[in-house]
């Protein structure tokens, strides 16, 4: 069902307020799982905000891609997956994201985004610390 294994897998069911005129999955909710199953991921590697602001380093998007393959519909049960595949230490990485719908395992979404480690203070890119480094490993 994965094109590798995921670090970290949720569940959630599509529900009436996420649809949008046409009756399905609007397409700006999939953007807020993404950004929900990226955060849930970080707190399992054991980085929060309260981390991010402690190290004075945090992450943000530079840039998100997604590819709509099949719309959802109010009840579908959604499994959201995502992974590492790119982290070379410096300031970017990139985060891959997959949903699969479970009654007929078809995936509905895919993409990803780029992360930017940033100065919490300036805002600016910086290479990510050795903490950062070690938890956002990518999947090879």
């Amino acid at each position: 069902m994965w094109p590798c294994t995921p670090q970290c897998v949720g569940k959630l069911t599509v529900q009436p307020e996420h649809l949008d005129e046409f009756e399905h999955t609007n397409n700006t909710i999939y953007l807020v799982w993404m950004q929900a199953i990226a955060a849930l991921h970080s707190r399992q590697l054991g980085l929060t905000f309260q981390d991010f602001v402690e190290f004075g380093y945090g992450c943000v998007a530079r840039q998100h891609h997604l590819e709509y393959k099949r719309p959802t519909f109010a009840g579908d049960t959604l499994w959201i997956a995502t992974w590492i595949s790119h982290n070379e230490g410096k300031a970017d990485m990139t985060r891959q994201y997959q949903f699969v719908r479970e009654s007929d395992h078809a995936t509905v979404m895919q993409g990803h985004t780029q992360w930017v480690c940033i100065d919490m203070k300036t805002g600016r890119p910086k290479k990510q610390p050795s903490r950062f480094v070690e938890a956002y490993r990518a999947v090879n």
